[in-house]
């Protein structure tokens, strides 16, 4: 089999080749380990290769198939982590000089045990910018990841070194987390599939503010298929995050059962707090929407006046990195990403008026959007205004320019589709919709009702079925 296919190959497919003894872990490994030293100069895109405990770890994966032992999901599939979850051996370097001399974790953290129980071999640590606190991937301690669809552009933040190995074949699997759209903005910038789960459904058990907890953990995939078998081998409770105590997935829809979609109604927001949406954007997106109307769903654009928020998010995330950041500037201030400094300036200015507002903020647009559910089965918008930016941009400072016209910052001009389902909880998938202009790829989002993952990944599949588009690959040029 030619290295590149064997790169591209989904995960559930190396898994079943592997399970019938037609694929070697080691070799496949081999070819990843491979692929990462010849792409890893150009991308960025991994903090640390585990090659040698990787490499280990794979020869144990195939001596377990060789003497028949139970085997998992995932069982011999490379899988990349990012740098804000602890990998047990490795330091966790948070994307920021701070971390740059931790010590390897004593532990894993439950996730990557949980993959680990699937069988999955732990590849690396991916990039991520400091804190995760942008949506660009760069930082004055590692440098600029790159997207392998075009090297000046960014692969997205804050999951941006997992979403550039998946896309560019380094693995087919990568675990990022969602705070404010670090899932699905990665996803939508490399043409890749990303599921932010509902609010508990995937444990993150290292939350600061367990109780009003925005952040998530979830997959990057190339399909639909990869991505939901490694959600399911991620979810379940953990006794330490109150919210996933009890939540549980719900069983798929019975009008989702086949490729008849009569009955599934489909509410499309074409515009959060953006003030434009790019015009190929907008192109792709109505072409997914024509495909699931093709299938027999009713869409209807959505009429109601909904505040998304942007300001009082803005409050509740700015505020949050500068009272955590806070304890590091006497030391580290010189050696901070500028961006990480800007946002803790700016959230140091707000009141703790402006904090409980935006809060109860939070709660009127969660039971907006679940008033919305009561017509709707799902939610769609673009998953980003328009395609990756140029690794140049000032997350902080500069205008996210929309068909040549400056639409404000990254969270006003960009992401807003994103961080509101962090807000709420609802479960949202990132799905590749197309190519823009510049070559460059597009994304939807399906946002579903509270613990409806699998309904949300029902719809993914039967867009991929309608509009496929794992078979594109990136040239790394």
């Amino acid at each position: 089999m030619p290295d590149a296919d064997l790169l591209y190959m989904p995960a559930v497919k190396a898994a079943a080749l592997i399970r019938s003894k037609k694929l070697s872990p080691v070799e496949y490994l081999d070819a990843v380990l491979k692929a990462v030293d010849e792409a890893q100069p150009k991308l960025n895109c991994f903090r640390v290769v585990m090659a040698e405990e990787a490499r280990r770890d794979a020869k144990t994966a195939e001596d377990a198939v060789m003497r028949g032992a139970a085997l998992g999901p995932l069982h011999g599939v490379p899988v990349g982590i990012k740098d804000l979850v602890d990998v047990k051996g490795v330091p966790t370097r948070h994307g920021s000089a701070i971390f740059a001399d931790n010590p390897p974790a004593g532990d894993d953290d439950i996730l990557v045990k949980r993959l680990r129980a699937a069988g999955a071999i732990i590849l690396g640590k991916a990039t991520s910018p400091e804190f995760g606190v942008k949506g660009l991937t760069d930082g004055p301690e590692f440098g600029v990841t790159r997207n392998p669809w075009n090297l000046e552009r960014t692969p997205g933040g804050s999951s941006g070194g997992g979403a550039a190995a998946v896309a560019a074949g380094l693995g087919p699997l990568s675990l990022g987390t969602d705070g404010a759209g670090s899932v699905r903005g990665p996803a939508s910038c490399s043409g890749l599939v990303g599921l932010k789960p509902t609010l508990g459904i995937v444990p993150y058990d290292t939350s600061r503010d367990a109780f009003g907890n925005n952040v998530f953990a979830g997959p990057l995939a190339r399909t639909i298929t990869d991505a939901a078998v490694m959600h399911a081998a991620l979810a379940g409770p953990s006794a330490k995050d109150p919210w996933s105590l009890g939540a549980t997935s719900r069983p798929l829809s019975p009008k989702l059962s086949g490729d008849d979609l009569s009955g599934v109604r489909i509410g499309y927001v074409e515009r959060m707090a953006n003030p434009r949406v790019a015009t190929d954007v907008r192109a792709n997106t109505r072409g997914c929407l024509a495909a699931w109307e093709a299938m027999g769903a009713t869409v209807e654009e959505v009429a109601d006046r909904i505040d998304w928020i942007e300001y009082e998010g803005r409050v509740l995330y700015q505020a949050g990195f500068a009272v955590t950041c806070a304890q590091y500037l006497p030391k580290w201030q010189n050696r901070m990403d500028p961006v990480t400094l800007a946002f803790m300036e700016r959230g140091a200015k707000f009141t703790l008026a402006d904090f409980r507002n935006a809060q109860f903020a939070r709660t009127v647009l969660f039971r907006k959007i679940q008033t919305l559910f009561e017509r709707y089965d799902f939610i769609v918008s673009p998953t980003s205004a328009r395609t990756a930016l140029e690794v140049t941009h000032d997350a902080a400072n500069d205008e996210v320019v929309v068909d040549g016209v400056k639409c404000g910052i990254t969270r006003q001009g960009w992401t807003s589709y994103q961080y509101p389902f962090n807000l709420t909880g609802h479960p949202a998938l990132a799905v590749p919709s197309g190519f823009g202009a510049d070559h460059l790829p597009t994304s939807v989002q399906i946002v579903g009702k509270w613990a409806h993952e699998t309904d949300v990944l029902r719809l993914g599949a039967l867009l991929e079925v309608a509009r496929p588009w794992a078979q594109h690959r990136p040239k790394l040029e």
